[in-house]
């Protein structure tokens, strides 16, 4: 049975095909490593949620022409580099069921071939023609940054709530997210305030991914290939857990967050801090989130007259909250 994203994807696939098709040309050199590392990497496609966000959101605003999908183009290789980079910083050794690039090769390499997404993804910039879709580019891959940093140097003390919590996903996950609907904005010209109030859904549609794969992190699941505990390992406490931890009038509250506070954490610290947030709702809390986000962005929605590109929009975010991995 065809999924709801698997749907929009097939809506799109004449699209998606041209946006990869400038993505296999712009990442081709002369390098013949190079080749051989990206087109064994691009062989195995992600969601590709972010570029359809773009084409949506370009198609909502006019038309998917060559701009978006250069746009679109840049946006797919910036997330691309940035998961390359990831595996780097978490010593992943799969993705997508593959071995990552570090694993099979090194570090060093992994790196560079991020790099060369970066520079893949600017030059796409370039050829929108658009000064303004570059600006946004810049402006997001500097929040996506700073968004990283703020969760590594909270994560030091582990010290985090709701409102910080917000501000740091909002930089470090929805920021992609928004410049999506900015960058199919610009690509027809919209007018500056439809844009931003597309972008205000793109915001939330965002921040609903981050929180839904945080709450990954509870559960052991082979299908998503995340260890359980992974974030708490690396000192990142989440909204499940954060929301537990509010919870002052739990007999255990004083114990759980002196051991979320704790230098290093063992596997036994990890499974109580988990079980007691799920215990005291946490997971229910994450989703009562999700439902709120919905529901304001459905609110962004209602005064533009219903056609297939808003329905579709409604589809991505169904997804976004109620998908497996």
């Amino acid at each position: 049975m065809e999924t709801t994203l698997e749907h929009i994807q097939n809506q799109l696939r004449t699209e998606l095909d041209a946006m990869n098709t400038i993505i296999a040309t712009t990442l081709t050199s002369k390098s013949e490593l190079t080749n051989s590392i990206v087109t064994s990497y691009l062989k195995s496609k992600g969601k590709m949620l972010r570029p359809i966000v773009t084409l949506l959101s370009a198609k909502f605003f006019g038309g998917i022409n060559e701009k978006a999908l250069q746009g679109a183009a840049a946006l797919e290789m910036l997330h691309n580099a940035s998961l390359i980079h990831d595996d780097v910083i978490d010593q992943a050794t799969e993705r997508r069921g593959l071995p990552t690039i570090n694993k099979v090769w090194s570090n060093h390499v992994a790196v560079l071939v991020g790099d060369f997404f970066v520079t893949g993804a600017l030059r796409c910039g370039v050829a929108t023609g658009d000064g303004r879709i570059l600006s946004a580019l810049a402006d997001m891959g500097r929040d996506l940054s700073l968004g990283e940093i703020d969760q590594v140097d909270i994560a030091r003390h582990r010290s985090i709530d709701e409102v910080t919590y917000m501000e740091i996903i909002r930089a470090k996950t929805a920021s992609l997210f928004e410049c999506c609907a900015v960058v199919g904005g610009y690509a027809n010209d919209a007018p500056q305030t439809a844009i931003d109030e597309l972008r205000r859904f793109a915001r939330l549609l965002g921040i609903c991914f981050q929180i839904k794969d945080d709450i990954f992190d509870y559960y052991n699941d082979p299908i998503i290939g995340k260890p359980t505990g992974n974030d708490l390992r690396e000192g990142k406490v989440t909204l499940p857990l954060i929301y537990a931890l509010s919870r002052t009038d739990l007999p255990e509250h004083d114990e759980m967050l002196a051991l979320v506070n704790k230098e290093t954490l063992d596997g036994e610290d990890i499974d109580r801090l988990i079980e007691f947030a799920k215990e005291a709702g946490g997971i229910d809390y994450a989703y009562e989130v999700m439902e709120r986000l919905r529901d304001e962005a459905n609110d962004v929605l209602v005064p533009y007259s219903p056609d297939e590109s808003i329905d579709q929009f409604r589809e991505i975010f169904n997804y976004v909250i109620e998908r497996k991995l």
